[in-house]
């Protein structure tokens, strides 16, 4: 039987690129890729910010692809002495406004060093544009860092990496994970030399950075109860009421979901989350939500459904997986993985540009995922005959249960 072809087309390649992040805009058709340039594939060795911009082409097969420009550093995207790190756009439809979020970490400062000595070195970060990063902000950086007393108490966080979204009302959400300050010196934890171990006091929690005034000031919802690191946010709808769906990196066998239904200022995790297995340690995942697709479009309200990348491989970052959920809310309803990416895989940023068709900047290479940083297009279409393959062959029948 043959496999459902995607053609996957390179974005950022020889020196070292990672954590990617992605952003559509329907009105120009114009796709945003963003990512770390770095001197090798250690986190401290970020150096840059790059873009590049993408055009979407049709080919004759039906297929679509994306035809992408020479990158460029995006300079203004750095605070002295700070290395730019997790890229995180944002757009304000109302003002044509994209944000780039983004940390500034002190020069040779690792994240294991802050949350050992329990001493935050990360600032938080954004630029703006008006014309799709053709020009930024001249203002440059704005911080707000010390604007949002929480972060007094973190040792250290992140946003992101990958994209933001607005909800249907104007709330612009980020999505954040930080490791807050709980113990000193950690004397309680059983390695309290070192202070790396998984209780409380070393492990990341979930939450949003969001604004009602779309950008000019920003709040931070509560911390997730249970333990979750790097993490995105996707809109739902149950009928006309809107939630917050939160899929997020975990240190155990599968993924933490969770749902917040006053616009991300808190949220609840969801139970019997054991359909998407976390890899090893952990890898960031990709979710956005789409219209329901078919006969779940004639649903009443605005019927949203979920699609999630992610390696599938439980022991390593290996062959990257399509997932989808028909019902967000119920995590025993995603269905089996589609691979679109065959070998290392690691992060992925996923935007959906309408009729059914999906973008994916992702991490791969041929003996290790951070090679080069790659994109590929396919519709739900594809998913579908997909999974339906995928189930003939397991069932071994025309008829699955």
């Amino acid at each position: 039987m043959d496999n459902i072809q995607t053609k996957t087309v390179d974005v950022f390649k020889s020196v070292v690129y990672r954590i990617p992040a992605l952003f559509y805009d329907r009105n120009s058709e114009t796709l945003l890729a963003f990512a770390e340039q770095r001197e090798t594939a250690d986190d401290a060795s970020t150096k840059n910010l790059v873009m590049s911009r993408g055009t979407l082409k049709d080919e004759s097969s039906g297929a679509k692809t994306i035809e992408w420009s020479e990158f460029k550093i995006v300079e203004k995207a750095k605070l002295l002495n700070c290395r730019p790190m997790n890229p995180c756009p944002v757009f304000e439809k109302n003002t044509n406004t994209l944000f780039l979020f983004f940390i500034c970490v002190e020069d040779g400062v690792t994240e294991q060093w802050q949350i050992k000595n329990c001493t935050n070195k990360a600032r938080l970060c954004y630029i703006t544009s008006t014309d799709l990063g053709q020009t930024w902000s001249e203002e440059g950086v704005t911080e707000l860092t010390d604007k949002l007393d929480e972060i007094k108490n973190w040792k250290t966080f992140a946003v992101g990496p990958g994209h933001g979204l607005q909800m249907k009302k104007g709330r612009l959400i980020v999505p954040v994970h930080a490791y807050a300050c709980v113990c000193a010196p950690c004397s309680s934890c059983c390695c309290y030399i070192t202070c790396m171990c998984s209780c409380t006091c070393s492990a990341p929690n979930a939450l949003a950075l969001y604004s009602d005034d779309r950008g000019s000031t920003w709040k931070l919802g509560k911390m997730f109860q249970s333990q979750s690191g790097e993490c995105q946010m996707a809109e739902i709808f149950d009928g006309d009421k809107s939630s917050i769906y939160c899929n997020a990196r975990s240190r155990g066998c599968c993924r933490v979901e969770a749902v917040s239904e006053n616009g991300g200022a808190d949220f609840h995790t969801l139970s019997n989350t054991t359909k998407l297995v976390e890899t090893d340690s952990g890898c960031q995942g990709s979710v956005v939500s789409f219209p329901a697709q078919g006969e779940g479009a004639d649903a009443e309200g605005d019927p949203k459904w979920l699609l999630y990348t992610h390696p599938c491989d439980p022991c390593k970052r290996f062959n990257l997986g399509v997932y989808v959920n028909k019902s967000p809310k119920d995590p025993s309803k995603w269905s089996k993985p589609w691979i679109i990416n065959s070998g290392p895989s690691g992060y992925s940023d996923l935007a959906y540009i309408g009729n059914g068709w999906f973008a994916c900047l992702m991490e791969c290479g041929v003996k290790k995922e951070t090679e080069q940083i790659a994109s590929v297009v396919f519709s739900y279409d594809d998913i579908k005959q997909s999974t339906t393959m995928q189930c003939i062959m397991s069932c071994q029948c025309f008829k699955c249960p």
